[in-house]
């Protein structure tokens, strides 16, 4: 199987003529052929003759980055020019930008060939993948479970191996969730690290476009490509890029991560507690120290989001009124609906200060609790989510326990702060469990290089779902 080898042994190959973008690509279609049936990865999948012509066309060109000729896919919420872009809403069923998003462009670019659009929450309100208009997406891991969200098909892409890597937006957690869900990697970037232009818009304050991967030194090689300022996107930083994948190895000798007692004390499954404080072991022979800190502020993340969100997502789709395109806003979804009446509420005449003005400056608490926390050490270690993937239907039935999902992700948005999701173990009953490293702003660099040392030394990343298992799956 090609696409179980990391990006840059593919390009490695593909440089030596051992392998071809044709065959990756016609891999990978007999695999979505096979399972994205029972799977739902995709909103928009690019017919198969059209993308081999792309690859016949990148195999006659010589490799200038390690994604030439590699298959991926990208989140419904990225405009695509020519290409459907729904962010996996009826408003949007029949929308077909007139223009590409920077990341696509940058991706284009490097070579990279696009498969499909993703599956996703619609408008990234979700933290499962059932709140489409497409289907939820289902766990290979189980497919009586969700994904997680609000990327869960571009998580599955990744899983499953349609892809060599794919692309995200994360707002709240969902590019994390979803990797935590489904055994992948995913990186939710400093704020302005990669330009958001293009993307559909949530949270403006809050959203971040990032790579789900195999793999830590996967994710690193993909932002190398997509990250940089950007004249359409006054938010994206000028910070410059750097050669992550070349600092993968770096020493951690005397780097300090620090653990937040409060997180590991009430609401998180024993099995996810206890397998992400194992990981101190590997840590620490690793030459990182580990110590106790205290985050008390973090218990008022999720109402900090849960207003301000909500406040700019109700602005942000006033736009969708059918007019100029699309379809009315009869065609969104009960949880947009109830998002948008939120944050109409929090913003109204009366309750703005009592609510938006307030949860900004709780905000403001929150960016000097991290700033805290981080004078005295280099990364903060968290759970991801509280719990193992749920069951289909039980999150979206309960919208309480489905915010509730998004409990260990929601502060590090309205900071502005990097994460890395990384796999760390199994449940009892062989689900998948993800921890995340946050780190400093720009630091980036050294999240990649302690998860990827901390993957070097372990190996539950390279487990692969039990679909592939099944012999009637033919893969």
């Amino acid at each position: 199987m090609l696409l179980d080898k990391s990006i840059q042994k593919l390009s490695d190959l593909i440089k030596r003529k051992e392998i071809s973008s044709v065959q990756l690509v016609e891999e990978a279609y007999a695999r979505i052929e096979t399972l994205n049936p029972r799977l739902n990865v995709f909103t928009t999948l690019r017919k198969k003759e059209e993308v081999l012509r792309e690859a016949q066309e990148a195999d006659t060109r010589d490799p200038v980055t390690p994604l030439h000729g590699l298959p991926y896919a990208i989140k419904d919420a990225y405009a695509t020019q020519d290409i459907r872009t729904t962010a996996s809403s009826n408003v949007l069923k029949d929308f077909v930008p007139p223009y590409d998003s920077t990341v696509y462009k940058k991706l284009k670019k490097a070579g990279a060939i696009l498969l499909g659009k993703t599956n996703m929450d619609a408008w990234g309100h979700g933290a499962t993948t059932e709140n489409t208009d497409f289907g939820p997406t289902k766990n290979p891991w189980d497919l009586t479970r969700v994904a997680g969200g609000s990327s869960g098909g571009s998580a599955v892409a990744v899983a499953v191996r349609f892809v060599a890597f794919a692309m995200g937006e994360d707002t709240g957690g969902s590019i994390r969730n979803p990797a935590a869900w489904t055994n992948t990697t995913g990186l939710k970037v400093t704020y302005g690290r990669v330009s958001r232009y293009g993307a559909a818009a949530y949270a403006s304050s809050f959203d971040t476009m990032g790579p789900l991967g195999k793999t830590v030194e996967d994710c690193a090689c993909v932002l190398e490509h997509i990250a940089g300022i950007d004249p359409y996107d006054g938010s994206s930083s000028p910070e410059p890029v750097k050669q992550y994948q070349k600092i993968l190895d770096v020493s951690l000798q005397k780097k300090v991560i620090a653990i937040p007692k409060e997180l590991f004390e009430k609401g998180i499954d024993p099995e996810i507690r206890q397998m992400i404080l194992q990981t101190k072991k590997v840590f620490e022979n690793l030459g990182i120290t580990i110590q106790e800190t205290s985050m008390p502020l973090l218990d008022y993340a999720l109402p900090v989001y849960y207003f301000i969100g909500p406040s700019e997502t109700s602005s942000n789709l006033a736009r969708y009124d059918g007019i100029r395109y699309g379809q009315n806003r009869d065609h969104f979804t009960p949880e947009t609906i109830r998002r948008i009446m939120i944050g109409t509420y929090a913003l109204s005449a009366g309750y703005y200060d009592a609510f938006y003005k307030k949860a900004q400056r709780v905000r403001t608490m929150l960016i000097q609790e991290y700033e805290r926390v981080f004078r005295a050490c280099d990364a903060i270690l968290m759970p991801v989510t509280p719990t193992s993937p749920s069951k289909i239907g039980e999150l979206m039935n309960d919208p309480l326990q489905n915010i509730l999902a998004d409990m260990y992700t929601t502060s590090q948005n309205p900071v502005g702060v990097p994460s890395l999701a990384i796999p760390c173990g199994f449940t009892s009953s062989k689900l998948p469990i993800g921890m995340q490293l946050i780190g400093k702003k720009f630091s980036e660099d050294l999240l990649f290089a302690i998860g990827h040392q901390y993957q070097v030394a372990t190996s539950w990343h390279k487990t692969l779902p039990p679909i592939f298992t099944t012999k009637k799956e033919g893969v």
